[in-house]
């Protein structure tokens, strides 16, 4: 199945013309549970690596013989994900509860090669916005499961860029580590739906000036706002404030969701410029990097100095409450049909890497020099 971006609420160009200099595309990767074949591209499916190549391997020393093990994590979510929307069998409690974190590979020491773990194949023939060496058609990214590399102590990832064709026959099995610091360094299969969509620039980093346009325009649709809800409350059953006023509730937590499922209402009325128009959430290729959680900072080659744009973005959410507007159309509630969004939609890969958002960011002048990252 496809995945389509529903149309932005407006034409940012119409009412910005000068956003036109910060446009650049993504291809949102709309990454669902599945079961990927070793020539498409995935999210952590198996990979079109030539038999007789040594696999990528963590050389750090750091703890590795200690975490979760990989199949009670992937065990863990099947259960979670056949238990949805009913209570865990007895079984299936006592499976869980088995899945502890220890010492499940003491012959593993420190100083050990560890193989890393197989993260995303992409392919350029379906992702338009992958840019990488010349001749190469082909990313496959890794990292360790670890997140105690170098003085930031944080995960380490290698990029492999090929040329397709060049791979005859393809390695099986592939290897893996055992065990992972933490589940959420785990990404579950998934089968990618690429679709390209145009991005803006983050709004900190737009001039003065045009913060000061889009800032003055967002103000004035809520004073719009504002007025037409007052409206619609004095022409309510005749009487001013109609609403929930008087209504009754059952509990706290009924009270909570009610008022949770109306601001949700609420806010899908409203445009702003970050949530609606600017940057896409959820795993991508191109396009521009957030930075909602620090200040911009920048992102430059260590070889050359030339700013480096994300290559790829692994994201928590698909979307979430401040992005509901790109949820995809194929993914939306139909009608009759409950509000929520399916869980596997919202959060598909199981990731969750910095607060939320990691970004590998790779030199658009030399794309073999090496990669950055950054988090959010």
């Amino acid at each position: 199945m496809t995945r389509t971006t529903p149309p932005r609420p407006l034409d940012v160009e119409e009412v910005f013309p000068a956003l036109a200099a910060h446009r650049r595309t993504a291809t949102r990767l709309h990454p669902r549970r599945g079961v990927p074949e070793v020539e498409d591209s995935s999210v952590a499916g198996p990979l079109l690596w030539p038999v007789g190549e040594p696999w990528p391997v963590c050389t750090a020393v750091h703890p590795k013989g200690t975490g979760h093990r990989l199949s009670d994590i992937r065990l863990r979510r099947r259960i979670q994900e056949a238990a949805r929307g009913r209570e865990l069998t007895g079984e299936e409690r006592r499976l869980l509860d088995g899945m502890t974190a220890g010492a499940h590979a003491p012959e593993l020491r420190d100083e050990d090669p560890l193989p890393l773990l197989a993260v995303a194949q992409l392919h350029a023939r379906d992702v338009p916005d992958l840019v990488g060496p010349e001749g190469c058609d082909l990313l496959q990214v890794f990292w360790c499961p670890f997140e105690v590399h170098g003085p930031d102590r944080t995960i380490d990832v290698v990029l492999k860029w090929r040329r397709a064709a060049d791979v005859r026959a393809v390695l099986a099995p592939q290897p893996e580590p055992p065990v992972a610091g933490r589940e959420e360094c785990v990404p579950t299969p998934c089968v990618v739906h690429p679709e390209q969509v145009v991005e803006y620039e983050y709004l900190g980093l737009l001039s003065e000036e045009l913060q000061e346009e889009i800032a003055e325009w967002e103000e004035a649709l809520l004073d719009e706002d504002d007025e037409d809800d007052e409206d619609d409350e004095d022409g309510e059953d005749g009487e001013d404030g109609g609403g929930d006023e008087g209504r009754s509730y059952g509990s706290y937590e009924e009270y909570e969701a009610a008022m949770a499922t109306a601001a949700r209402t609420e806010r899908r009325d409203e445009v702003d410029y970050m949530s609606d128009l600017s940057i896409a959430p959820g795993w991508k290729v191109g396009g521009f990097a957030t930075w909602h959680v620090t200040d911009p900072a920048p992102v430059d080659c260590g070889v050359c100095g030339t700013p480096m744009p994300p290559l790829l973005t692994v994201a928590t959410w698909e979307c979430d409450g401040a992005s509901r507007s790109w949820l995809p159309v194929e993914d939306r509630p139909t009608a009759g049909a409950p509000g929520a969004v399916d869980p596997g939609v919202v959060d598909p890969v199981g990731v969750y890497l910095g607060r939320g958002h990691m970004r590998i960011h790779t030199c658009p002048a030399v794309p073999a020099h090496p990669h950055r990252l950054s988090f959010q």
